[in-house]
């Protein structure tokens, strides 16, 4: 079969090589899996850089979530066994962690509702305890990440706005349903959600850039306001000034949504239940900006690590036996 593998850990487009190698063989409670579609994600570019807090025993293939065909027959949606990732043909997977893909979705779609998509409902249900009626502020509103918390945050009722860099991303920003989208290359952060909010400030903040993105939260976070880390894209991990959160009265929050399935796996279980209700309802869809070929997908995780990319971008190995000109950037097949 074909896989993408890392040899020596670097930027993406010098890193992976594309391969013919031999089909992973399913070990103790895993299965195999037909790889239908694989999303791009931010780790899979710190994994490709040897920068993620997992380091597989090189070489690798990175891809970190798939849906994938069962030998059975079942659409399901996985997190592969790394180091056999799931930028390749078949990968392994844990049986007892699989998730059924949602009937509404197709195979692109549902690759790209997991880790995503649970990191937001966690990262706002469980840690924020977002409520109706309050105001959720999100960075990086037009990306993978912050697209699905922009969609869960309006499911739940709350006022969303929407923090983006570039004209193109507020566009997508507006798309997705923000009730204020600010373009943080040509507008003060601070001052725009103090002005929108009246002067109270975001009740959550749903953050997975750091750095200056955190700087900003901290500004104008609400009184009993929330800050939700969920990773460092900016490559900047800040150091919160403890001091001010106590006279601001606000709190930090952690999530590391990979620790559920460790110590709560029910809990996953639960939430793509619910995930799958709100995609049935047409409240949440993955926002896919791309599908490309498997030939592609070494540039696809570059350009997701340049921080070029809208929505999601989204691996699906049949297109590389698709005729020439066969696929949108916006849609999948013609």
């Amino acid at each position: 079969m074909q896989a993408w593998r890392v040899h020596t850990p670097g930027e993406p487009r010098e890193a992976m090589s594309l391969e013919e190698v031999p089909e992973p063989v399913p070990g103790e409670g895993e299965v195999r899996l037909r790889v239908l579609a694989a999303n791009v994600n931010f780790p899979d570019a710190l994994l490709v850089r040897g920068q993620y807090q997992i380091r597989p025993p090189l070489p690798f293939t990175p891809g970190v979530e798939i849906c994938g065909l069962t030998d059975d027959g079942r659409r399901v949606i996985a997190n592969p066994s790394l180091p056999h990732g799931g930028f390749a043909e078949y990968v392994t997977a844990s049986a007892r962690a699989l998730l059924p893909a949602p009937d509404t979705l197709d195979d692109a779609e549902a690759a790209a509702l997991h880790i995503g998509y649970q990191t937001g409902w966690f990262g706002l249900h469980r840690r924020a305890r977002l409520q109706p009626g309050e105001t959720l502020l999100v960075h990086a509103a037009a990306g993978g990440v912050g697209s699905a918390a922009v969609q869960l945050g309006r499911a739940a009722g709350a006022t969303v706005i929407g923090v983006v860099g570039g004209k193109a991303k507020v566009r997508t920003a507006e798309e997705l349903g923000c009730d204020l989208v600010i373009d943080r290359t040509a507008e003060d952060v601070v001052a725009r959600v103090k002005e929108f909010t009246e002067g109270r400030g975001a009740d959550v903040v749903y953050d997975p850039v750091g750095g200056g993105a955190y700087a900003a939260s901290a500004k104008c976070v609400a009184f009993e306001g929330r800050i939700v880390l969920v990773g460092f894209a900016s490559g900047t991990i800040p150091a919160p000034a403890l001091n001010h959160a106590l006279v601001k009265n606000y709190a930090i929050l952690g999530l590391h949504w990979g620790l559920y399935a460790a110590k709560d796996p029910a809990a996953i279980a639960a939430c793509h239940a619910e995930l799958t209700r709100l995609a049935a309802e047409g409240a949440i869809k993955p926002l896919v900006s791309e599908r490309v070929p498997l030939a592609a997908a070494a540039d696809a995780v570059q350009r997701l690590a340049d921080g070029t990319t809208t929505g999601r971008v989204v691996v699906v190995p049949a297109l590389d036996a698709a005729p020439s000109g066969s696929t949108t950037a916006d849609g999948g097949p013609r």
